[in-house]
């Protein structure tokens, strides 16, 4: 029998993110969606985005957030939250965002994504002092969903850089909901 356990990241929990991060970002974006990222870009970017010093540095910071599912012990979904760092021009520090949300291939379809959803949301509101945020890929049209039923509207659009790459992001927001 598979058990599933939803529980705050710890540590030790490091490299098996900087795994799961690369490679769902690799699923979900080269193989997923086929965004024909240029080698020289996507290397450098998926080194400083999911590399294990970045993680672990990120996992210790006391500012942000991090939960991991796991099924029969093996990490395969997580989520992070912070400060806000959206370059919309109602956004403040002060005010939490989902930094990521990554199920991996595997697993989805469980209801991991939604489950960890839900404790960041918690985290978020405890932590933040205004509207909530979310950066999502603009052709992510299942996330958009996801993110919608939970009151998340689109207050903007960035480009998000992959090196010199650059995806055409949307910024959700929702205001504030009681802790």
């Amino acid at each position: 029998m598979t058990q599933t356990v939803i529980r705050p990241a710890r540590p030790d929990d490091a490299p098996a993110l900087s795994r799961l991060g690369r490679a769902t970002f690799i699923e979900t974006f080269v193989e997923g969606f086929a965004i024909p990222y240029p080698p020289q870009d996507l290397e450098p970017f998926l080194q400083a985005a999911f590399g294990l010093e970045t993680t672990a540095a990120r996992l210790a910071d006391p500012a942000e957030g991090w939960w991991v599912a796991e099924m029969d012990e093996a990490v395969v979904a997580f989520a992070t939250t912070g400060p806000n760092a959206l370059p919309h021009p109602d956004a403040r520090p002060t005010q939490a965002e989902l930094k990521r949300l990554y199920v991996a291939k595997s697993a989805q379809g469980l209801g991991l994504g939604t489950k960890l959803l839900a404790v960041a949301l918690e985290w978020m509101a405890a932590n933040g002092d205004g509207p909530e945020w979310i950066g999502v890929w603009s052709g992510n049209l299942k996330a958009q969903k996801l993110y919608a039923a939970y009151g998340f509207e689109k207050a903007g659009e960035y480009a998000y850089a992959v090196g010199d790459w650059r995806d055409h992001e949307f910024i959700l927001r929702r205001e504030p909901r009681p802790v």
